[in-house]
């Protein structure tokens, strides 16, 4: 898939972590957290928009869930990984090298 199509499922995924439980959301940040630090981990920077989306189709969220029951081990609503893989994408591709604003960059902008 590309960028554009998956981005719109990482900012819903943001968009329920938003809209989230306040006692369990600070949970789900923690989840959030840990899963960012993991695409870190697997991709590394500096990294495009594009690289994020190719990850996300090569590996998909399986390796999520373990990352998820292992922070929130007691918590079910931590563990979907509609809104918690999909917010850690949505704040990761922030630091994309092509992506500002919101949006990503065209080679123009650069």
């Amino acid at each position: 898939m590309s960028f554009e199509s998956l981005n719109g499922f990482w900012q819903e995924g943001l968009r329920r972590l938003e809209r989230a439980d306040p006692v369990q959301r600070q949970l789900l940040e923690r989840v959030v957290d840990e899963l960012v630090l993991e695409l870190r981990r697997r991709l590394g920077v500096p990294f495009t928009a594009d690289e994020l989306a190719r990850l996300y189709d090569r590996e998909g969220l399986d390796w999520a869930f373990g990352i998820a029951t292992r922070v929130a081990p007691d918590t079910p609503a931590a563990w979907d990984l509609d809104t918690v893989a999909n917010a850690a994408f949505a704040r990761y591709v922030r630091h994309a090298s092509d992506y500002a604003g919101g949006r990503r960059l065209d080679r123009h902008d650069w």
